[in-house]
């Protein structure tokens, strides 16, 4: 019996039907009861437990959550989002400008950041069309998610792979691999949306109301703060491609970003709102991941089945189905040592099936746990099945795509 292994599948169960009896479950809660479960059974030391997590990634989000509460605070996330949006004045049109906006945003901006501050704009945008939030939620999950896989910064995987792999010029090499079919995938994700969703697809044109920062002094603020995410972001492109062996984390751009905000009278206003739920599911996911691979489980199921391990194909598809139960992060830190030396190919299908498990279920990538968490935090929801039943077929798709461009 692996014990590590079982309450990983209990967590799953949880998260599924978010209920025991008449009490509803948190995902955050579910995950946290998990890690605590590995803890007090002895699977995992607490010492291993606080190594297990990736605080470069705990930092990050830290930092954008902070960003992505005062851009809503401040109205100007909503004043920007009107110049955007005001364009389209169809149902068709706002799906293709999410998915599109959202999937080039996260190429540059990581898929991360994009959840948090496009979680709210999307239910803002389903409340004043009258459309159901879950269609703009799965549109945002699915673009995100896609548009980070064209580019070595698109999320933290595709960071990995860049470093670790030793890839030339390595926003040419994603872009050369993926970006045409990543382009491909977000269209093809319109018209399975357009198909599942067709009665959200009417014909009533969209009234678009504009909107003004209802906070001056917190917005001067946001701006700053914005102006330093970009303007770091460039900075780490630029050493990417000059000096990639200079580290900038993501951590340190997303803190230095949030200095504006932090540094001043409102200090405890601005910690107040960050997303702590999403941040416990994190550290709380690292440690039951962790304790779950110590097992060894998953290393014998490969054993047994005699996969050729840097066949680009089993990359592919084992990326895809292991993520959703080690989360594609700490699947791509495992897998990149397993395959060195490796060539292009390999690993470009290692950052294409890693990414596009984001799509298959829920727990396949974090930004869809941002999201939904974050969803939830404004009365809205997205459940297990409403994303597995859009997510299965999409991912089919998706990866029948990728295959077909690398192969």
């Amino acid at each position: 019996m692996n014990l590590p292994f079982i309450i990983l599948l209990v967590v799953f169960v949880l998260i599924a039907a978010r209920r025991i009896g008449r009490f509803h479950v948190a995902i955050w809660q579910a995950m946290l009861g998990g890690a605590l479960a590995v803890l007090i059974t002895g699977q995992i030391t607490p010492l291993a437990a606080l190594h297990a997590i990736d605080w470069d990634v705990m930092l990050f989000l830290f930092g954008m959550f902070v960003i992505g509460q005062a851009l809503v605070q401040s109205g100007y996330l909503y004043y920007l989002a009107y110049g955007l949006f005001s364009r389209a004045r169809s149902t068709d049109a706002l799906v293709l400008l999410i998915l599109f906006g959202g999937g080039l945003g996260s190429a540059v901006l990581m898929n991360d950041t994009l959840a948090i501050i496009g979680t709210p704009l999307v239910l803002r945008l389903a409340r004043e069309h009258h459309m159901a939030p879950r269609l703009l939620l799965l549109t945002l999950c699915f673009a995100v998610t896609l548009g980070s896989a064209m580019s070595p910064i698109g999320n933290p995987q595709n960071l990995l792979i860049a470093l670790w792999g030793n890839i030339d010029s390595p926003f040419l090499t994603f872009a050369r691999h993926l970006a045409l079919p990543t382009l491909l995938n977000l269209l093809l994700t319109y018209g399975l949306l357009r198909l599942m969703f067709h009665r959200e697809f009417h014909h009533t044109p969209l009234v678009h109301t504009a909107v003004a920062p209802t906070d001056p002094a917190l917005t001067r603020r946001v701006r700053l703060a914005l102006g330093l995410l970009l303007g770091l972001i460039g900075l780490k492109i630029a050493l990417a491609l000059l000096l990639p062996h200079v580290p900038l984390r993501l951590s340190y751009i997303a803190l230095v970003a949030t200095l504006p905000l932090i540094v001043s009278r409102r200090i405890g206003e601005r910690l107040r709102g960050v997303d702590w739920p999403t941040l416990i599911f994190f550290a709380a996911m690292f440690v039951l991941m962790a304790a779950v691979w110590q097992s060894g489980f998953f290393q014998r199921q490969l054993d047994a089945a005699a996969f050729d391990l840097h066949a680009p194909g089993t990359v592919l598809g084992l990326s895809v189905l292991l993520s959703q139960l080690i989360s594609n992060v700490p699947l791509v830190a495992l897998y990149l040592p397993l395959l060195q030396p490796a060539d292009t190919t390999t690993l470009m299908a290692l950052a294409a099936g890693s990414t596009v498990a984001g799509n298959l279920l829920l727990l396949g990538a974090a930004s869809n746990i941002i999201v939904v968490q974050s969803a939830e935090r404004h009365g809205a929801s997205l459940s297990f099945m409403q994303f597995a039943r859009v997510g299965i077929p999409l991912t089919l798709i998706n990866v029948a795509i990728y295959a077909l461009f690398l192969f």
